[in-house]
């Protein structure tokens, strides 16, 4: 869930924000390009779990499971040095760029390369980490008849996930 949620997270940003906002900047670039970049990084962290975390399940043996703790360390690390960088940097250059029918067609990517129990378990996320006024401007934004799927189905199913995972 996660990784599929964060690669059509990535695509759709490498398809359709990248080059839209390197065409309308010019001395930011840079930060266009560092994005880039941190989606590489972010890309090589994952291919070093492909290979670690089999490799553990295989034998769960203490070098294996150094190995995929490194590996899960060094993707967090990467991701959060991404996540705050695109927020710190990009979001305002966005912003001041990209036109909301543009930003629109980054969520309607997601939706549209995302099955939709998945879409459910990664609204749930964002619902819960988000703070109360975050919570009621995301709920505010769908439309009426999605919020009462997302009352009725998503979040009952993302309460059962929640509820499976931590135990």
């Amino acid at each position: 869930v996660y990784r599929l949620g964060l690669h059509n997270h990535h695509e759709g940003e490498d398809e359709l924000l990248w080059p839209p906002l390197l065409s309308r900047v010019d001395l930011e670039a840079d930060i266009v390009l560092r994005m880039q970049a941190q989606h590489q990084r972010i890309a090589a962290t994952l291919s070093r779990l492909d290979t670690a975390l089999p490799a553990w399940e295989a034998t769960a043996g203490a070098d294996e499971r150094d190995t995929l703790v490194a590996a899960l360390s060094e993707h967090r690390a990467v991701l959060l040095e991404h996540l705050d960088d695109e927020e710190a940097t990009l979001l305002p250059l966005a912003a001041k760029h990209i036109t909301e029918q543009e930003w629109a067609c980054l969520g309607d990517h997601l939706v549209h390369n995302t099955p939709k129990p998945i879409l459910f378990t990664l609204f749930g996320a964002v619902l819960e980490d988000a703070n109360p006024a975050e919570r009621a401007t995301v709920l505010s934004g769908l439309p009426a008849p999605v919020r009462v799927i997302w009352h009725v189905i998503g979040r009952p199913r993302y309460a059962r996930h929640i509820r499976r995972v931590r135990g």
